[in-house]
């Protein structure tokens, strides 16, 4: 189905599935490819993951397995399927943004990353949702900055069916070095709420000495795990969010 965006539907029973039903779904089930996504600079796969259990839904999912992945000069290869399950691991403690539940498993093209497919507006993105969810952009954005997140594009903030924002696409984050690119700068210098600084204590403890440190542990280099600990601190200091910094701070498109 190479240029169609049109996704098989999915099971109904498969909709309201919670993160730890989705993740072992995800993990056990056997990937069937159904064709390439469109306009994607990696190869990235629409899949059915049949389950093992003939009681539980088959689900869709985003394949991307590490043989796909372009060299990137700033990234080690055959690590952004990694950085998409770190990714997922860190909102998970935080409890914010809503990233889909994400494996690393092999399949059918080899070892990578399966996501859950969510179905989405196609027609919706950062620019045009801002207006009406600025509280989980404003939590967008203090991920981003944790994860060091260097594309973050407006198509990779999206409206789900039932009406939820989701984030996606973050295969180049958690680099030891600033890499943060974002077209999200609007609170540049406010506040962070409490609520939020409370949730980064406990990300920074989980990440120091709890099991969220021990997950990463298996995904990303020491020195990338102590640079996430560190920005998580120094967010925690400064208590306002972040500025751009002297490198390009928006990624390109925009979108």
């Amino acid at each position: 189905m190479p240029g169609d965006e049109r996704a098989p539907e999915l099971d109904p029973r498969g909709t309201q599935l919670d993160a730890a039903d989705a993740e072992r779904l995800l993990a056990g089930g056997n990937i069937e490819i159904l064709g390439l996504m469109p306009r994607s600079s990696n190869y990235t796969f629409l899949a059915k993951v049949v389950p093992e259990r003939p009681e539980d839904p088959e689900v869709l999912a985003i394949y991307k397995p590490r043989r796909g992945e372009q060299p990137l000069w700033d990234f080690p290869d055959g690590t952004l399927a990694n950085r998409e399950v770190a990714a997922f691991r860190v909102a998970t403690q935080l409890g914010w943004p809503f990233v889909p539940p994400t494996v690393l498993r092999d399949g059918p093209e080899g070892p990578g990353s399966v996501q859950l497919f969510l179905e989405f507006d196609p027609q919706q993105h950062f620019f045009t949702l801002f207006d009406h969810h600025e509280s989980e952009f404003r939590q967008v954005a203090v991920f981003d900055a944790i994860a060091n997140n260097a594309d973050r594009k407006g198509g990779h903030t999206l409206l789900a069916h039932d009406g939820r924002v989701f984030v996606i696409d973050h295969g180049v984050c958690f680099n030891a070095a600033p890499k943060l690119r974002t077209v999200i700068w609007e609170f540049e210098g406010e506040p962070i709420e409490a609520d939020l600084l409370a949730d980064l204590e406990r990300l920074r403890a989980s990440l120091d000495a709890g099991s969220l440190g021990r997950d990463l542990a298996a995904l990303l280099t020491r020195e990338e795990i102590d640079a996430t600990l560190r920005r998580t601190g120094e967010l925690l200091a400064s208590k306002v969010f972040p500025s751009p910094g002297d490198e390009l701070p928006y990624p390109w498109p925009a979108i």
